[in-house]
């Protein structure tokens, strides 16, 4: 589409996404509680992983930078409505709370993108900026808004259901067929393409996507949640504590680490953070294994406690199946934590063998064992990795990765370099 006049005010973006973070619990803390607290039921529903809190921490970053935006987002299990966030940002949650009919968050949303931008005293859409996951609804809803605004669309590839996407069954086989279609389609027609990492960038130009409509702007950590010290969460728990901190989901694949943990020679403590549709599947093999004794579960954390039980670990372990790049590696790291993750996806762009962490076969238990043994027995190994992480972390920090995100948008609605900033 023709390059749009620069607009004289900041930008205003649409957003568009299958996940954002809950809501925040109206009313009250509840006894033990903080007040504001994420919204249980959504965080039971879909336990908050990288994507959503990609979602939201770039939209606070650019909202701190002056931009306008309107995120349009599935509801999960909380409750459906507009919520402010930040001083320029109205979130709109729509949809039904039934995890096997998501998708129609998008058909639900539809009034809400139709509407951007027109209510009194609003600025017209600018951008439309979708953000794609393991979903079908949203690039489709995305070029209807690009073109109902007459705008430029971004989409940012969050996992590629054509490129990164494995495993089997029929959900895997209707995405990889349907979805792949849509997502090529989707990306060889937006004025921008953001991926991840380099590997995902790669395997798109052969889609169709030219090498001058792609950003690799990878996830990262708020450097406001590292920022201070923290009391230990697990004071009853051994060290070295080893930790899986996330979704407990089929790719995730926690369950190889559970029983990776329960062949280890070395003596250590295991403790699990995170729920999801894999939560009886490791309390299990939990409960079954060897180990039971040295393994703590957890549950879910908000995002804002994930520092604190970070500096409460030892190593981090992320054993997923697949991943585009896994954003709680950056957190890690930015905790001085050394790492074991899968060699898989965009994984060994962030995590470098031998220098911030180790990298193992994905779904190899033995070699997980390894791993987990030689940090276990070696503190100095431990903290020469702990070293490199901390270092590299600093490539990862999100107020300069979201200044690059409205880069893009400055390049794609005509803006010279600098006049945004200087603004």
């Amino acid at each position: 589409m023709p390059r749009p006049a620069a607009p004289p005010g900041p930008a205003h973006v649409l957003r568009l996404c299958s996940v954002f973070e809950p809501a925040a619990r109206r009313g009250p803390a509840r006894p033990g509680s903080l007040a504001g607290e994420l919204d249980g039921r959504a965080a039971r529903f879909d336990p908050i992983g990288g994507m959503q809190n990609h979602t939201a921490t770039l939209t606070r970053c650019l909202d701190a930078q002056g931009l306008r935006q309107t995120v349009v987002t599935a509801r999960l299990a909380g409750p459906r409505g507009v919520t402010a966030l930040g001083d320029g940002v109205r979130v709109h949650r729509t949809g039904l709370p039934v995890s096997r009919l998501r998708q129609l968050w998008a058909l639900a949303g539809l009034p809400a993108v139709l509407r951007a931008g027109r209510r009194p005293g609003s600025a017209p859409v600018d951008v439309v900026h979708a953000h794609q996951g393991e979903d079908l609804a949203t690039l489709p809803l995305a070029r209807l808004a690009a073109r109902v605004h007459h705008c430029p669309l971004v989409v940012t590839v969050h996992c590629s259901v054509g490129h990164t996407l494995t495993g089997r069954g029929p959900r895997v086989r209707l995405l990889r067929a349907l979805g792949g279609w849509i997502e090529r389609s989707t990306l060889r027609r937006a004025d921008g393409v953001v991926v991840l990492t380099g590997r995902t960038a790669a395997a798109l130009r052969p889609d169709g996507v030219p090498a001058g409509r792609l950003w690799t702007i990878p996830s990262g950590f708020d450097p406001a949640l590292f920022s201070g010290g923290a009391d230990d969460v697990f004071p009853g728990v051994a060290r070295p504590r080893i930790g899986y901190v996330g979704r407990l989901a089929p790719q995730k694949r926690a369950d190889v680490l559970v029983r990776a943990f329960g062949r280890m020679l070395r003596p250590a403590s295991l403790v699990v953070v995170g729920d999801g549709p894999d939560r009886a599947l490791v309390a299990r093999l939990a409960a079954e294994g060897p180990a039971a004794a040295r393994t703590t579960l957890a549950g879910f954390v908000e995002h804002g406690r994930v520092p604190a039980v970070l500096a409460s670990l030892d190593v981090l372990v992320l054993p997923s199946a697949y991943e585009e790049m896994g954003s709680v590696l950056t957190e890690a790291m930015a905790a001085g934590l050394p790492v074991v993750a899968s060699d898989v996806g965009g994984i060994p762009e962030v995590v470098r063998h031998g220098e911030t962490g180790l990298l193992v076969p994905p779904g190899d238990v033995g070699a997980l064992t390894a791993a987990l043994d030689s940090l276990a027995s070696d503190p100095a190994l431990r903290a020469r990795l702990a070293a490199g992480a901390r270092a590299r972390s600093a490539d990862y920090a999100w107020p300069a990765l979201a200044a690059r995100v409205a880069g893009v948008y400055d390049v794609l609605l005509g803006v010279p370099a600098g006049v945004r900033a200087a603004a």
